[in-house]
């Protein structure tokens, strides 16, 4: 048994890692590529040897949380890593689950393979999975970014976070921060951002060459992923519907929404299903949703129904690694048959995917006033265990980031929404325009 175990183990880490490599191609294959521009890293003469980082040594709810002062500075390990000051970061529904220990087993197979049998320790474990920041090092085959380049990313969930003075991650993973984003409004982009690609994109088949006109529902709509979808969904001309509570409705339509559906109501489900039939529906809430969500979509016409909630991190947690795979595999197998059997509808998990060549093209639509950012909260470094507990409440509009340097970001905000208020501008005088003709 502990044989097959092993080999489960290793397949479900190939399988893990394809999963990857297929979005990269999917994504690039759809537009979403950028090309390797900058000549290679020179390091910088000096490094400090120790860092600051809020770090957790077990799992758990409060007082978790530690704050230490004598981390040390990670190190660029392979040709390809990037070592990046961090400026700002920020929270999202997965770094409250991670701190209790959610998606650990299947994380820690991610993190070493032979963890799984060796029994090893992934503490200190540092959380937070945006960035904002400068590059300080880099390995000699980088050549998208040299030293002194600001940058932002998204930390996948399997490598060490943010939440630090200095996080390393590969080249690919990394990309220019917009010019008109200071580096807490940058924090706030990069995870959603990926995590929204990633589902529209991969398993919704949506792009900006086939998503005009395309009528698109997101459940949840007023979080990170939510906000970002709707601006992404609408520069690449689709009709976006929405649902959220009532006191969000500003919010959304603010963001471009066509269609705001208060989920409090009584009548909400009766108001969607009067509306003409759904080609993709992006779920952020899952549970009792998906069971009448997949009735709104186009039958037979290739409509797909792509959910964020997915039970694979929940059943390996509390089966294992090999009964929580396969259990998940067969749940998606039968959902997915059951849905494409009865009205020819796609039944599709969506994951984050790591991908700085997607959040290039992202750059491109912020500084050009079609993306903003969406911050709800800002937290100092210090307050780290307080904005933790503002994203524990739920209902969020938009991001909480954490400053963790404090120095430069009020000058840059000041200015980037000077820009951001010009581009919007110019971007709304084009659509009056093209009214009027």
């Amino acid at each position: 048994m502990g044989s097959v175990r092993a080999m489960a183990s290793t397949w479900l880490l190939s399988s893990f890692n394809a999963k990857a490599a297929h979005a990269t191609k999917t994504l690039a294959r759809s537009g979403w590529s950028a090309s390797l521009r900058r000549n290679a890293c020179s390091s910088p003469s000096a490094l400090r040897s120790c860092m600051s980082a809020w770090v957790i040594d077990q799992y758990g709810t409060d007082g978790v949380l530690k704050y230490r002062e004598e981390m040390p500075v990670p190190s660029v390990g392979s040709t390809s890593e990037v070592l990046i000051r961090v400026h700002a970061a920020s929270l999202n529904p997965l770094d409250i689950s991670m701190k209790g220990g959610y998606g650990a087993k299947l994380l820690n197979l991610r993190r070493d393979p032979m963890s799984v049998m060796a029994g090893a320790s992934e503490f200190p474990l540092v959380l937070g999975r945006d960035v904002s920041g400068e590059v300080v090092d880099c390995g000699s085959d980088v050549t998208h970014v040299v030293p002194g380049d600001e940058v932002w990313a998204a930390v996948p969930p399997w490598k060490q976070g943010s939440l630090a003075e200095f996080v390393t991650l590969t080249e690919y993973e990394v990309s220019h921060k917009p010019k008109l984003l200071s580096h807490t409004e940058a924090a706030s982009i990069p995870y959603v951002a990926n995590t929204a690609l990633s589902a529209l994109v991969n398993a919704g088949g949506l792009c900006r060459d086939s998503a005009s006109n395309k009528r698109v529902l997101i459940t949840g709509a007023s979080g990170g992923v939510g906000t970002f979808s709707i601006q992404l969904l609408k520069a690449w001309g689709a009709h976006v519907t929405v649902t959220c509570s009532q006191n969000a409705e500003g919010l959304v339509r603010g963001l471009g929404a066509d269609e705001v559906v208060d989920y409090t109501a009584g009548d909400s489900l009766e108001l969607l299903e009067m509306m003409k039939k759904f080609d993709v529906i992006l779920d952020n809430v899952g549970g009792e949703t998906e069971q009448w969500a997949t009735g709104l979509l186009k039958p037979w016409s290739g409509a797909k129904y792509v959910t964020l909630v997915s039970p694979l991190l929940l059943q390996t947690d509390s089966m294992g690694l090999l009964d929580g795979m396969l259990q998940a595999g067969l749940s998606l197998h039968n959902k997915a048959m059951q849905n494409i059997i009865s009205s020819g509808v796609f039944y599709r998990w969506g994951f984050y995917a790591p991908d700085g060549p997607a959040l290039d093209e992202v750059s491109k639509l912020v500084d050009a006033g079609k993306i903003l950012p969406v911050v709800e909260a800002q937290f100092p470094f210090t307050q780290v265990p307080q904005a933790f507990q503002k994203v524990e409440n739920g209902h969020a509009r938009g991001k909480t980031v954490v400053r963790v340097v404090e120095d430069d970001d009020k000058r840059a905000e000041g200015l980037g929404r000077t820009r951001r208020s010009e581009a919007a501008d110019s971007e709304q005088e084009e659509r009056e325009m093209a009214t009027q003709n």
